[in-house]
């Protein structure tokens, strides 16, 4: 049974004429099935789609990342990687299933993953937490992530979660304190580190996973530091206003891209990735091979560098690199020419403005 959202009462009422046609038992016994009719209902269908998902709110794609038939992490892990091994187990407490860890290969060359697992069904669910992963979970991926780095081994991460798990029992393990180490350790990774995030990029418990070298997003996902209805309570003191805090918090893969916080969007299918998983799962197979080479003729201390700068980058007009007269661990300022050329003006526009009065003030003189 297909599930829709509260914006898609028409495509539902489309869908259900649809599978009516496609029945071959009318009211007066078994018809003859209209094709002619089916097509045109499905080009119906198609461009309600298309104008439907082509002007989406914030609050919207919220809702489509949400999506209870959205591919979850253990799909695009059994689609897109090989001979997956799941590890378990942080060494100190015991295992978190919302996090589905282990190596596998893509493109025949190995990888670790690390994939949020929210759960296809209730069931599911409750055993994965719905994906709010705990200090375990988080220590789980830090032990892999080290053991990745001594053998030179890239890091895949699926990020999918509303947050890390807040319950008294993670609080008192240690979570604010596995969260700031998980992200540490992704900063400090010499071997490339890929965040993709599939649905929900929700707070620390997103972040803790996400500092990586290439941040992507499929197109239809949502990636910020709480969730809609958190801001719009602590803000107006109202959940209703979702869609005004969704609008402000600027947390759709479109505004992330030209803010610069993440590094690529990849398009969904038409009605979102759950309407065809096999498509999407092709295209960010794709894209993760495509970054995991762009990264093959760095040194370590390049893919280090890379992901300092990225992040130091972030919410700046200029960037930073490498000076020959600093030390290997140091970066320095790296600006653009007009972004020289506008400091150089405003530094100095005093004197400036002062020979553009006496220029019109001579032109005047030599006219008159």
């Amino acid at each position: 049974m297909k599930n829709y959202l509260e914006f898609e009462k028409e495509i539902k009422d489309l869908e259900e004429d649809m599978d009516g046609l496609k029945s071959p038992f009318g009211s007066e016994g078994i018809s003859e099935v209209d094709t002619k009719k089916i097509e045109n209902t499905q080009a119906e269908i198609n461009e309600k789609l298309r104008q439907t998902y082509s002007n989406l709110n914030s609050w919207q794609k919220t809702l489509v990342a949400r999506h209870e038939d959205r591919p979850k992490a253990n799909f695009y892990i059994k689609k897109i990687f090989s001979q997956f091994t799941l590890l378990s187990g942080d060494r100190f407490f015991g295992d978190d299933k919302s996090v589905i860890a282990g190596f596998g290969l893509i493109d025949k060359k190995s990888v670790l993953i690390i994939g949020q697992e929210k759960g296809e069904d209730l069931n599911t669910r409750i055993e994965r937490n719905f994906g709010m992963m705990r200090p375990e979970g988080y220590r789980k991926c830090i032990r892999l992530m080290k053991l990745a780095e001594r053998f030179k081994i890239p890091v895949v991460s699926l990020i999918d979660t509303p947050g890390a798990y807040p319950g008294i029992g993670a609080e008192q393990r240690g979570q604010a304190s596995a969260i700031a180490s998980s992200i540490e350790c992704c900063m400090s990774l010499t071997v490339p580190n890929i965040s993709v995030i599939i649905g929900e990029g929700g707070s620390g418990g997103a972040i803790a996973l996400a500092s990586s070298n290439k941040v992507i997003m499929l197109e239809n996902s949502i990636y910020s530091v709480i969730s809609p209805e958190g801001c719009a309570s602590i803000l107006w003191r109202d959940p209703s206003q979702s869609l005004k805090a969704a609008e402000a918090m600027k947390l759709t893969s479109k505004d992330l891209l030209e803010l610069g916080v993440i590094d690529e969007m990849i398009p969904e299918p038409l009605g979102g990735a759950h309407r065809d998983p096999d498509s999407i799962a092709e295209d960010l197979k794709y894209s993760i091979i495509k970054n995991l080479r762009s990264f093959e003729k760095f040194s370590k201390e390049e893919i280090y560098d890379h992901r300092k700068a990225k992040f130091l980058q972030i919410g700046r007009n200029i960037g930073y690199r490498k000076s020959s007269n600093l030390n290997n661990s140091e970066l320095s300022y790296r600006e653009t020419i007009y972004q020289k050329i506008k400091s150089h003006i405003l530094e100095n526009k005093l004197i400036y403005i002062g020979v553009s009065v006496v220029l019109i003030a001579s032109l005047v003189t030599i006219i008159y």
